[in-house]
């Protein structure tokens, strides 16, 4: 993830502001709150799960946020500090580092379209832009489109009407059908009985060159990582993405297709329509989902799957001919 440009970030804390156990060295300082794979000998990190131990070794992180059973995957210039519950403890840290980015707030510098300023853009009517915003050229908007503060926009881009951009970037000739949604904070709480605790989001949207987007797309910003879709890209009405999701180049995904949280998706991949795709899986490249499906695996290479759970092509007609 580069540079945070969304979100204000407190200055530099030292772990015992944050962490009162004695394991550590409380005088050391930390900068930021980064991925393992993001994360300098500035940063602190967290390894919550399994699936991220090569990741875990090779991090670069001063310190990281883990389990007893996972400390053993760190390199030994990484400190682990052991808590009961890593994402509870991410999400009080993150919050300490960017007190803003637990809830959407209204863009308070949101206002009428500087014509000088975008004079080779073409705006509907009631467009609202936040400050610092970058549009590029010969780009269109449409009427009653909202682009909060510090978007980026490329050229030859076209925003439709009833649209809401925040936390984003995106790139040259893009197109997004109206009433999409995109770089708003993703479902990420802790469950409380007494009251939940939000994970603050402090990632944004990357749609590179000549993504389209479909009618009524909702696509999450990053919780700690980046939402991307990769060039080329093409989804159709109503898909959702949450948070972290990673779409490759020239992939076709059909209407309502649901991605859970962190999920990477590689090149050339389609998917039918009403699939689901669960959270912190590897899709592979030039890979075929069927429509309805419901992945719950990761996906090699090259791979034709179809059915819930999904399943190689050839076996769910087998099997579905058992059922005849």
């Amino acid at each position: 993830m580069s540079k945070n440009i969304f979100f204000e970030k407190s200055k530099p804390i030292l772990l015992s502001e944050v962490f009162t156990e004695s394991q550590f060295n409380k005088d050391l300082k930390i900068h930021d709150i980064k991925t393992l794979k993001q994360a300098t000998n500035l940063d602190i990190t967290f390894f919550e799960s399994i699936a991220y131990k090569d990741s875990a070794k090779t991090t670069k992180a001063s310190c990281c946020i883990t389990t007893e059973k996972l400390k053993k995957y760190l390199p030994e210039n990484c400190m682990p500090i052991l808590v009961k519950s890593v994402l509870f403890d991410l999400a009080k840290i993150t919050k300490r580092f960017y007190p803003d980015a637990d809830l959407d707030y209204p863009d308070i510098t949101l206002s009428k379209p500087d014509k000088s300023k975008y004079s080779s853009v073409k705006f509907g009517n009631n467009v609202l832009i936040g400050k610092n915003c970058q549009i590029g050229e010969s780009t269109i908007i449409g009427n009653n489109t909202i682009i909060e503060h510090n978007v980026s926009i490329g050229n030859n881009c076209v925003i439709g009407s009833q649209i809401v951009i925040r936390n984003s970037l995106i790139g040259n000739e893009v197109v997004i059908q109206d009433g999409c949604k995109i770089g708003l904070k993703g479902f990420g709480f802790i469950p409380n009985k007494n009251k939940n605790i939000r994970m603050p989001h402090i990632g944004k949207v990357i749609l590179k060159d000549n993504v389209e987007l479909g009618s009524n797309c909702t696509i999450d910003r990053g919780s700690i990582d980046d939402t991307i879709i990769g060039k080329n890209t093409f989804l159709d009405n109503q898909v959702h993405m949450a948070h972290n999701v990673k779409i490759g180049d020239n992939c076709m995904i059909a209407g309502q297709v649901g991605f859970a949280g962190s999920t990477t998706i590689g090149n050339n991949v389609s998917i039918g329509g009403q699939a689901g795709i669960s959270g912190h899986l590897n899709i592979g490249n030039n890979v075929k989902i069927g429509g309805g499906s419901g992945v719950v695996k990761n996906i090699e290479n090259g791979s034709v799957v179809m059915g819930y759970p999904a399943v190689p092509l050839k076996k769910f007609i087998k099997d579905s001919k058992k059922d005849e």
